[in-house]
């Protein structure tokens, strides 16, 4: 048909000797039809990635390679295509959007730079026909004062801005093809909101086929006219958007669908409130930039931020990107400084404690980390990462490894993992790893800085899930920190959404939920992906 923009048949990418499994994708079929968007969804590991990158002939050949199958588009066989003949089709009849725009864009060159370098390579333009261009482009997406973000490096802009500086070097020659690697994984949810709306409004001008990646089936109900499924290499599942969603076939879909989190308060029991564990007291914090040409610019993080933790309770820090929420939380665990205020822990004031004297009070709190392969020390065995705390505070090293061993069962994975290296494990395992480290000096008081918002839905729910499980078998304090509110609802008692350094609502979750009072607080949950869908109650998965 002539509305068929590309044509995956039997596509198989083969894994080196030693993988998990013999492909990475095995006999895949796919069709991309002109002005619609197909999500491809899956885990980690499913092969999405790798099915979009051999599009374009990105794979990390030879030991990752095309070993059968044809991808067909406009007329070329592209698994068969010359390097020079694929150079003319990247970038001209193909875009592509990466998921981490900081690691995609050339930090040595300007934005204004790397977009017109896809206007050199492709047209006749001259300099200054491609700069007027680049503006226009940058203008497109909705970039403000555009002239000036082409000047700009990528350091300077925010990541929902360099996602748009990449969709507008994707769409520069309006390709035929779009395809979109989890373009929106990193953001908060009102950027989300905008780049999603912004991907859809471009694509149905210019009557792009749409190619887009994803985990978050949120994102599938607002963007998708075709889903398509993809577990451990297998397409086991495609079908228009509604149909997916509403009646799943297989067992798979199901599963994923229902360890998605909803828009729902989930029934709790309600806790007599303990005595308070952690506290900020009229808590501020300035960063300032200096600067080589004159005054530095302020940035002020924390405005006299008060707000309160007791004993067995979940509370729900709630933002976007520059809200303030990682700064309190660092703050109450004292790994930064404030400039006034106090932090007070289980009654004692810790906020000018000097390092060197914070010993004890480290026992009582501690934190897990948003990113467990950044925090976790690639040169220790997972046992000695877990035992470290305890020996360094005077636990003899048999008794620390005992209780390491034992945290690991606690945690769900297996205790013959102690002897193993961090980066032998999957993202979620690494996480279940960190909880450990954290659990491993008995605290109180528990600090969560993003712990779930890299992981797999599946894999996301199993987390949320623990952390439950272990905070009510320990009575710890769990301060939870988010830029999603679906994934607050299901585990935080109360939520303090944040906003330019302020708490601007603090409530009871059900409370929040029913009726948000702030008007930012009602935008976060209108910018939630697929918030309609999500309100819903998820298909059962099959047993």
């Amino acid at each position: 048909m002539n509305d068929v923009v590309l044509d995956i048949a039997n596509l198989t990418i083969g894994l080196p000797p030693g993988a998990d499994r013999p492909s990475a994708v095995a006999g895949m079929n796919l069709t991309l039809r002109a002005g619609e968007v197909t999500c491809l969804v899956g885990e980690s590991g499913s092969g999405k990635s790798l099915a979009a990158r051999a599009v374009l002939g990105l794979l990390p050949a030879p030991r990752v390679r095309v070993t059968a199958g044809s991808i067909m588009f406009e007329g070329q066989d592209l698994t068969k295509a010359t390097p020079a003949q694929l150079s003319k089709v990247r970038g001209a009849r193909i875009g592509m959007i990466f998921q981490e725009p900081m690691t995609a864009l050339n930090p040595l060159h300007s934005i204004g730079r790397q977009v017109a370098e896809v206007l050199r390579i492709h047209t006749p333009l001259d300099r200054r026909a491609r700069w007027e261009k680049v503006v226009a482009l940058l203008a497109d997406v909705h970039l403000p004062d555009p002239a000036r973000i082409a000047r700009s490096f990528p350091h300077q802009l925010s990541g929902g801005q360099r996602q748009r500086a990449m969709i507008a070097m994707a769409l520069a020659l309006e390709p035929r093809l779009l395809i979109a690697d989890e373009p929106t994984t990193a953001l908060d949810v009102t950027t989300q909101a905008q780049i999603l709306h912004l991907i859809h409004e471009l694509q149905r001008k210019h009557g792009t086929a749409v190619l887009f990646i994803t985990h978050d089936f949120g994102v599938v109900a607002d963007i998708a006219d075709q889903v398509a499924v993809l577990a451990r290499g297998e397409l086991v599942e495609t079908g228009r958007r509604d149909a997916v969603l509403n009646t799943p076939q297989h067992p798979y879909t199901r599963a994923l669908l229902a360890a998605v989190p909803r828009l729902v308060v989930p029934p709790r029991p309600v806790a007599e409130p303990g005595i308070v564990m952690l506290e900020a007291i009229a808590a501020r914090k300035t960063y300032r930039q200096k600067s080589l040409f004159g005054k530095g610019r302020s940035t002020v993080a924390l405005d006299g931020v008060s707000v309160t933790l007791r004993r067995g309770e979940t509370l729900g820090l709630v933002g976007e990107s520059g809200s303030g929420k990682s700064t309190l939380a660092r703050a109450m665990v004292r790994l930064l400084s404030i400039d006034s205020g106090d932090i007070v822990l289980d009654g004692d004031e810790i906020t000018r404690t000097p390092q060197r004297l914070m010993r004890p009070h480290r026992k009582k709190i501690q934190m897990i980390f948003q990113d467990p392969y950044a925090s976790l020390n690639p040169r220790q065995r997972v046992m000695d990462v877990i035992a470290e705390g305890p020996i360094i505070h005077g636990l003899p090293p048999a008794e620390a490894q005992a209780r390491a061993l034992k945290l690991l069962g606690l945690v769900g994975l297996d205790p013959s993992a102690a002897d193993r290296f961090p980066h032998e494990f999957s993202g979620g395992q690494r996480q279940r790893i960190g909880i450990a480290r954290a659990l491993a000096l008995e605290p109180d008081v528990l600090v969560a800085d993003e712990p779930v918002s890299a992981l797999d839905v599946s894999v996301q729910a199993q987390v949320l899930a623990l952390l439950a499980d272990i905070k009510a078998k320990l009575q710890l304090s769990l301060l939870f920190v988010t830029h999603d509110l679906r994934v607050a609802l299901q585990i935080c008692d109360r939520i303090a959404v944040m906003r330019h350094g302020s708490i601007v609502e603090l409530d009871d979750t059900a409370t929040i939920h029913a009726a948000p009072q702030h008007p930012y607080t009602r935008a976060l949950f209108a910018a939630v992906p697929g918030a309609a869908w999500a309100s819903q109650e998820p298909p059962h998965a099959a047993p």
